[in-house]
């Protein structure tokens, strides 16, 4: 079983040398960066990876180039701050032993301390276990035949991984694995945790009741 990393950046240059160290580490086969057109130096910090691409900065857009570019039969797909535990390919490998399960994504570890982190861990993996909706910070990983079939990332600019999520619904089981992947609390410590999470929450909700993504995009650029 090849296990290739997808990793988007868009001016990632502090974290992006960290993110391929740590996919090396976790024995992930393959490591493919795909920027979408940094002005810092991440391109040249991305030279430990297997491939580094190109791409029009839209995440779906990057993160598809690279699935297409990827020689692995698993993807899994990974922010640049995000770090996954060095046994993460392991378990990968062990939980897709099982036919049934055509992916799954980690354990979240937010990297600060306080309980309104524990607890957002906490919610996070909950809404996996009883919805099967994983965000791209969870490190979502996919038997390639299913990302495939579902017909990969939509070409949206924002909602592309929940849309993913819907689309995978019914084709086989999608686990939590125990095994810690480490993220970066930068976007919560930016906006703060309960601002943060009541943003995504409008978003969803906007989401469900018909906005479009480029909408919701715009909204999101807003308030950034």
């Amino acid at each position: 079983m090849r296990l290739t990393a997808v990793i988007p950046t868009l001016n990632e240059a502090p974290h992006i040398a960290g993110a391929i160290a740590s996919a090396r580490t976790a024995e992930f086969d393959e490591i493919i960066v795909v920027d979408g057109g940094s002005t810092d130096d991440t391109v040249a910090r991305a030279s430990a990876a297997d491939i580094v691409l190109s791409s029009p900065p839209s995440r779906a857009t990057q993160q598809n180039l690279g699935a297409a570019a990827a020689t692995g039969d698993v993807l899994c797909f990974l922010h640049a701050d995000c770090r996954p535990h060095p046994d993460s390919g392991r378990a990968i490998r062990a939980a897709l032993a099982d036919e049934t399960i055509i992916g799954g994504c980690f354990a979240q570890h937010i990297d600060a301390l306080g309980w309104r982190y524990r607890l957002l861990e906490w919610g996070n993996r909950q809404r996996v276990l009883w919805r099967q909706m994983a965000y791209g910070d969870q490190g979502i990983f996919l038997c390639r035949d299913a990302f495939d079939t579902v017909g990969r990332f939509p070409d949206w600019p924002l909602m592309e991984d929940v849309e993913l999520m819907r689309r995978l619904r019914g084709r086989g089981r999608f686990v939590v694995l125990p095994t810690p992947l480490t993220v970066s609390a930068r976007r919560w410590q930016k906006r703060g945790v309960v601002r943060q999470t009541l943003l995504n929450w409008s978003l969803l909700w906007r989401f469900y009741r018909g906005a479009s993504p480029e909408e919701l995009a715009r909204h999101y650029r807003a308030v950034r």
